[in-house]
């Protein structure tokens, strides 16, 4: 019988973005798993009402809820120390936090721009490395306990173009990019696997009004063989299996989760009005 299962006992992860949405569900998923998980948000009210939820039928003592700004380098290194101070360690990094524009390219700012880059790829790109020098610490005081998995969440758009979302797409190419150099080269340095996930169409705060309403909705369900949008939680099962044991030779992959869309041609299908 094989011993490779998809738990997370024993185990650390830290999760940016993970207090509403996907990044909610992933992290609930985690401590469903049997992993400590330390996650937060730059909003003290998101901070508050996620501890609260979070801990409903759970142990608190494997959850940290902390302030963390994944565009500040130094907030997100702060958000690290305190996760290996309450836990002693950390194994996973998610970095599911990101943010979207829909607006012609032609008038899109400079500075919406490089905001745009700075949480959805600098910011994984800095907590990448941070997590990786904590690991390269864990790895020489503890041979038995080598190594780490990043998870990053990517987009459709990181493989297909839609309309009007330049700056999102540019910079979820960019992470999967990440993604495949960190997967090449960390491995065997460090003992770090590197995957992604590419959710499709999940109705949350930033994209609901764009997908419920209009033909942009209509025309992505025509295209999505399971004829719906999908949930968070249905993200997050992919995230528990790229980091537990039971995938432990995945690497450099990206699990598109999006209920067919990607692969989708010509079908009888028609999207319901």
């Amino acid at each position: 019988m094989s011993s490779l299962k998809m738990d997370l006992n024993g185990k650390v992860a830290l999760v940016t973005g993970g207090t509403s949405g996907i990044g909610k569900a992933i992290v609930e998923a985690m401590l469903d798993a049997g992993a400590s998980v330390a996650t937060g948000s730059r909003t003290p009210e998101k901070i508050d009402a996620a501890r609260e939820d979070l801990s409903v039928g759970r142990d608190a003592s494997k959850l940290l809820i902390t302030r963390m700004d994944v565009a500040d380098p130094k907030s997100f290194e702060e958000a690290l120390q305190a996760t290996v101070k309450q836990f002693g360690r950390v194994d996973i990094l998610v970095n599911n936090a990101g943010t979207n524009l829909k607006k012609a390219t032609v008038d899109v700012t400079d500075e919406e721009h490089r905001r745009l880059f700075d949480i959805n790829y600098f910011g994984p790109f800095a907590a990448s490395q941070a997590f990786c020098k904590q690991v390269m610490k864990q790895n020489e005081a503890d041979k038995s306990k080598y190594g780490g998995v990043i998870v990053n969440t990517c987009s459709v758009t990181s493989f297909l173009a839609l309309s009007e979302v330049t700056t999102y797409a540019a910079s979820k190419g960019a992470l999967l990019a990440l993604t495949r150099q960190l997967a090449v080269e960390w491995p065997q340095k460090y003992g770090i696997r590197v995957n992604a996930i590419a959710p499709g169409f999940v109705p949350a705060d930033q994209n609901r009004a764009i997908l419920k309403s209009g033909d942009r909705g209509r025309r992505i369900l025509e295209n999505t063989p399971m004829q719906r949008f999908g949930d968070p939680e249905e993200m997050a099962g992919a995230v528990v299996l790229l980091c537990s044991d039971a995938g432990r030779f995945i690497n450099g992959e990206c699990i598109n989760i999006d209920g067919g869309f990607m692969i989708h041609g010509v079908s009888d299908s028609v999207a319901k009005q």
